[in-house]
C-alpha cells in the first residue's frame, strides 16, 4: 500500500469503528425512553448546529442540480436510511437486519461499476470484496446458522441497503467542487428537514421527546457520543475516505461493522464471541487485503504479519522476516510460558 493511502485506510477503520459502536449507543437510548425517531432527529440537529458553527461561509450549492443531489443525499443517508433500519430491527431479528443492510457494498460495486467507469474493479478487487462478504455473515451469524425471515422486516433492511447505496453514489458528482465539511453540513440540515414530518407525526400520537432523562449522565453521554463520534466526525472522514479511495473500494469497510459491534457488545454488556465470527473477523481481514493491496509481495507480507501477529505475542516487538524466525520467536514465547 502506498504511504499517501495509507491515512485514508486508517481513516476508513476509524469511521467503522465509531459507526459500529454507535448501535450500542442507540440502544441504550432506546431503553431510556426516547424513540427511533427522536434519536436520530436529536442527534442530526446537534451535530447540524456543530457542523454550521464550523462552516457557515458558504451556504448554498452553486446551481440547483449540485442543491438538489445534496437534498437526495441527506434524505437516503440520513433520515430515510435510519428509519428503515431502525424500523426493521423492531420488526426483525438484529442478525437478518446486519446481515442484509451490510450488503450495500455489493450494491455499490454493480451500481457504481455500471454507472461510473473511474469505479470498475479488477477480477482481484471482485474477489475480494466477496470474500469479505462471506466473512461479514460468519461475523453476523456469529455460530447460530438459523434465520427467521420476517418479509416486512427483511423488506425495509433491503431498503435500508439500498438507501445507502444511493447516498454513497449521489456523493460522487461533486466531490472535487465543494469541501468535506460543506457536504457533510448540507446533508445533516435536509436530514433534519426531511425528519420533521416524522417527528410531528409522534407528536400526534402523544409521544414527545422526554428532555427530563438528559439529567441522566448516561443519556447525554450516549448522545455526545452519537453527535460527535458516529455523526460529526464519522460522516466527515466518511465522505472523505469517499473520495480519496473511491466509493466502491471505501465501502468494503463496511463489511466490518458488525465486527465492531459485537466486540463492543463483549466489553459493553457480556455478549459471547464464537469461534465462527472469530473466523469471518480473518476472513473479513483477508478479503479486505485482497481487495486494497495492489502487489502480491505487499499482500504477502500483510497476511503474513497478521498470523504472526495473532499466533506469536513476541513478533509484535520484532517483526519476524520469514517462517524460520518466527518459528524461532514462538519457540521462545513456549519456553517462557513454560518457566
Amino acid at each position: 500500500m502506498k504511504n499517501s493511502t495509507a491515512i485514508w485506510h486508517i481513516l476508513a477503520v476509524a469511521t467503522v469503528i465509531f459507526w459500529g459502536t454507535s448501535f450500542v449507543s442507540t440502544k441504550v437510548l432506546l431503553t431510556h425512553g426516547f424513540s427511533a425517531v427522536q434519536v436520530f432527529f436529536i442527534r442530526f440537529v446537534f451535530t447540524y448546529l456543530l457542523l454550521l458553527a464550523i462552516n457557515h461561509k458558504k451556504i448554498l450549492a452553486q446551481n440547483f442540480k449540485d442543491e438538489f443531489l445534496l437534498f437526495i443525499s441527506g434524505i437516503t443517508g440520513g433520515t430515510l436510511y435510519f428509519w428503515a433500519e431502525n424500523t426493521a430491527l423492531t420488526l426483525s431479528p438484529s442478525s437478518n437486519v446486519s446481515l442484509i443492510v451490510c450488503t450495500n457494498p455489493l450494491l455499490i460495486m454493480i451500481f457504481g461499476g455500471l454507472l461510473f467507469k473511474s469505479e470498475r474493479l479488477k477480477s482481484r478487487q471482485i474477489l475480494g470484496s466477496l470474500l469479505t462478504f462471506v466473512g461479514m455473515v460468519l461475523v453476523v451469524l456469529n455460530g447460530k446458522f438459523i434465520l427467521k425471515l420476517s418479509p416486512l422486516g427483511d423488506f425495509l433492511a433491503f431498503v435500508a441497503a439500498i438507501l445507502w447505496t444511493i447516498y454513497s453514489l449521489s456523493l460522487k458528482p461533486f466531490k472535487a467542487r465543494y469541501s468535506t465539511l460543506f457536504i457533510t453540513r448540507k446533508i445533516f440540515f435536509y436530514s433534519i428537514v426531511s425528519s420533521i414530518p416524522l417527528m410531528a407525526a409522534e407528536h400526534l400520537q402523544g409521544r414527545f421527546i422526554p428532555w427530563e432523562n438528559f439529567a441522566e449522565p448516561v443519556v447525554a453521554f450516549n448522545f455526545l457520543c452519537l453527535a460527535i463520534f458516529s455523526s460529526l466526525l464519522g460522516y466527515v472522514a466518511w465522505n472523505t475516505v469517499l473520495k480519496k479511495l473511491g466509493t466502491v473500494l471505501a465501502s468494503n469497510y463496511v463489511y466490518a461493522l458488525p465486527l465492531v459491534t459485537i466486540i463492543t457488545a463483549m466489553i459493553a454488556i457480556g455478549e459471547r464471541i464464537s469461534p465462527v465470527a472469530w473466523a469471518g473477523a480473518a476472513t473479513i481481514v483477508m478479503g479486505m487485503a485482497i481487495a486494497e493491496y495492489k502487489g502480491k509481495r505487499q499482500l504477502t507480507q500483510f497476511l503474513q504479519t497478521c498470523l504472526f501477529w495473532t499466533i506469536c505475542p513476541h513478533c509484535k516487538q520484532n517483526r519476524p522476516t520469514d517462517f524460520r524466525q518466527f518459528k524461532l520467536y514462538l519457540h521462545r514465547d513456549i519456553n517462557k510460558k513454560k518457566d
